[in-house]
């Protein structure tokens, strides 16, 4: 069948060029627009009691929300007769403007402490945003700039998670074309470099411009149903470069292989589609899978990464077995054309061996690996264990300002409110209590005195009074009718915590403690309490993701291998390694140490949650794309010899300078994520490239020979019924091969 399909592509190579080009041309105009239908947000549990509390604010008590803070500060006090007249006007202003639920400032709510620095100098005005993550940010981001033009004389700073979301928004995009106008010209060198031909660099770079295109396609009608996040992008162009020029590269070794053995360009496709091709095909299918992992969690973040990655990367698959044979087909030794880098780099080029295998430095890397396993393989995991030992710290949480650069004016504002502020202006957690409104205001002071007494917690306001300590401090005073409607109440627990910090979520797992009153239904709200609950979230829903990324593997590697032990072996090394990746993120990231290597990012003590997770099905998946294409190679030799040691070294020989190859060009691609100014884009670039690099290094070179000459030929074995299952329905090699 494989021969046959070969044969068709050979014969029909111009209609698949036609149909491809008209392929490209739909999906270039399917595509455009997409940037503007994408959203911010969706990095919470949408189905949280954070969420739910944070509707019923946004309905009961508009004047407590702090969807965007403004900070205004004067030539002249706060408490000036000139500041009042200024900080008022523009306070009812902003209250008219379009998409403002409500707006507080220090001049309109009685002069309250929270909203002034300790010194006098800055006054806030606290807004309530209409709509969802993404309606708030766009309002944050029309509002903050008419909000300066109407206020010449003051100096106006923005705060607050909306604003967060629309500055994140903004860098975003404008590191992402930053990222690729650096990675496109190294990408391309390092493809002169390792292909040894103009002609075969530029092969890769049509096919992750396919892919890259129809996955904008995609994603531009996805997202007149669903929600998709604007990070989706900058996955679906990393991946579709990184999958492209993989899948390239394992098809053109292929070809150039069989034609330096003296092949005919017809001849050498046919091995080519049926092997390299079904390899690649077959890699695409698992890490396709690995992603569909991705769909089981609730926040559209993730699922976006799943539409988009699904997409680029069965794109890819599909351009590399289809659309790159036709072209190979259409240039045949013209393939080679224009090594510009010949008396640089040598003879010596990707797919063109020269040397016998016993001779290759692959060959013999490998036999002095087999001849220790134990002393090398051991030493690899020594190495692995150290690197991911500081994942047992991981502190879990979600990006705020800190994830932009320390200049950016985000950062600065908010930075302003914890340091000039009192902890009212960060550390106020919003409960809702619903079933207690004004006419049981007698069941309502117990729970507010026992929500003062939580460890961290330094007052509460409700409708009856002030708390402090587990006592009433103070009577109910005229800002407490504001707190309270017909059916339900809010309560204002002030701490002296951030809420973007770990003690911000013990906190709200105190409050949560705290038996509620009769009758009422308690939502407990904030950004420590969305925190939380994200995070649980996502630990709720990670064994059920890992469930199907290992299931899918182990099914799809015993298809593929025939055999019970190499699905597990996988599954064992590639955990190691993104154990060791997962380390190294915690270590620069979260604890800040050797942080100057990735542009010294602002340390906090928590990792987004959002983004181990993320790394773990894209990395598990690439990796798979490694194991499979060498595993390939050593399984044909062994079906044709039978040695198992001389099979590893052979297989490691005839892919250890593609999976190279690939490798570094992909960690190329990933790596330039680090010049971004999010930490959000630098942690996934970075955690990724580091996956891709200790996978090609520690892993294949090292990792796999030991294991695989430490179990000899129980590497291939399977029971008698899944041995026979296999021979029915699995991958089937002829020792010809």
């Amino acid at each position: 069948m494989s021969d046959r399909f070969s044969a068709t592509l050979y014969r029909r190579r111009a209609a698949v060029l036609w149909v491809s080009a008209l392929v490209v041309v739909l999906a270039a105009v399917g595509g455009l627009g997409v940037e503007h239908r994408l959203v911010h947000g969706g990095f919470s549990d949408p189905h949280s009691e954070s969420a739910r509390a944070e509707r019923l604010v946004g309905e009961h008590f508009p004047s407590a929300g702090d969807d965007l803070v403004l900070l205004l500060h004067g030539t002249t006090p706060v408490d000036s007769p000139a500041m009042t007249s200024l900080g008022t006007a523009l306070t009812r202003r902003v209250a008219q403007s379009r998409g403002v639920r409500a707006a507080t400032s220090y001049w309109t709510a009685g002069r309250a402490p929270s909203l002034r620095s300790r010194d006098g100098s800055i006054g806030l005005i606290s807004l309530s945003l209409r709509g969802d993550e993404d309606e708030r940010a766009k309002t944050a981001e029309r509002l903050v700039p008419d909000v300066r033009r109407h206020a010449p004389r003051l100096t106006v700073m923005a705060a607050g998670p909306a604003q967060v979301q629309s500055e994140v928004g903004k860098r975003t995009a404008h590191d992402l074309l930053l990222a690729e106008a650096i990675a496109m010209p190294i990408t391309l060198v390092l493809l002169l470099l390792v292909f040894g031909s103009a002609v075969a660099a530029a092969l890769p770079l049509v096919i992750a411009l396919l892919s890259v295109l129809v996955t904008r396609a995609v994603l531009n009608a996805l997202a007149g149903i669903v929600p998709i996040s604007v990070y989706s992008m900058n996955s679906t162009t990393a991946l579709g470069l990184g999958l492209g020029i993989d899948y390239s590269l394992f098809i053109l070794a292929r070809f150039r292989e069989e034609l330096h053995g003296g092949a005919t360009v017809r001849e050498a496709l046919g091995p080519t589609v049926r092997k390299a091709g079904r390899t690649v095909a077959f890699s695409g299918l698992t890490v396709a899978l690995s992603l569909v992992a991705l769909l089981v969690f609730p926040q559209f973040f993730l699922r976006s990464f799943a539409y988009g990655g699904i997409t680029v990367v069965l794109s890819a698959a599909a351009g590399a077995v289809f659309v790159l044979p036709a072209l190979l087909a259409v240039l045949g030794h013209r393939v080679n054309r224009y090594d510009v880098f010949a008396r640089l780099r040598g003879p010596m080029r990707v797919g063109a061996s020269a040397t016998a295998p016993e001779d290759g430095r692959w060959y013999r890397f490998a036999m002095a690996v087999m001849r220790r396993p134990v002393l090398c393989g051991g030493g690899a995991v020594l190495v692995l264990a150290v690197l991911a030992s500081p994942f047992v710290r991981l502190s879990p949480g979600l990006f705020d300002d800190r994830s932009l650069p320390s200049a950016s004016q985000v950062h600065r504002a908010t930075q302003l409110l914890r340091d000039r502020f009192d902890a009212d202006a960060l550390g106020t957690v919003p409960v809702v209590v619903e079933g207690v409104g004004r006419d049981r205001p007698q069941t309502l002071e117990p729970y507010a005195r026992a929500l003062s007494a939580v460890r961290d917690v330094r007052q509460v306001t409700a409708a009856t009074g002030t708390y402090a300590a587990g006592r009433q401090v103070q009577g109910p005073g005229p800002a407490g009718a504001a707190l309270v409607d017909a059916d339900s109440t809010l309560l204002l627990v002030v701490s002296s915590v951030e809420q973007d910090s770990s003690a911000g979520t013990r906190l709200v797992g105190g409050i949560r403690k705290v038996t509620p009153p009769d009758g009422g239904v308690v939502s407990v709200g904030g950004r420590a309490a969305e925190i939380k609950d994200s995070t649980s979230a996502i630990a709720r829903a990670t064994p059920k993701a890992i469930g199907i990324v290992v299931g899918f593997s182990l099914v799809l590697l015993f298809l593929f291998t025939g055999s019970v032990l190499m699905p597990v072996k996988a599954l064992a090394l590639n955990t190691l390694s993104l154990s060791a990746t997962f380390g190294a993120m915690v270590y620069v990231f979260q604890e800040g140490h050797l942080s100057f290597l990735v542009g010294s990012p602002l340390p906090t003590d928590t990792l987004d949650a959002t983004i181990p997770i993320l790394t773990f099905c894209v990395a598990f998946g690439l990796s798979m794309d490694y194991e499979v294409f060498l595993l390939s190679r050593i399984r044909e030799r062994y079906l044709r010899t039978g040695d198992n040691t001389e099979s590893v070294a052979f297989g490691l020989q005839h892919t250890g300078r593609i999976i190279t190859a690939a490798a570094v060009l992909v960690a190329a691609v990933l790596f330039v994520f680090a010049v971004s100014g999010v930490t959000l884009l630098k942690l996934l670039g970075v955690g990724l490239a580091l996956a891709v690099v200790l996978d090609a290094t520690l892993v294949r070179a090292v990792l796999v020979p030991s294991f695989m000459r430490l179990a000899g030929r129980a590497n291939w074995w399977a029971p008698g019924p899944l041995r026979r299952l296999h021979d029915r329905v699995g991958l089937r090699e002829d020792a010809e091969g």
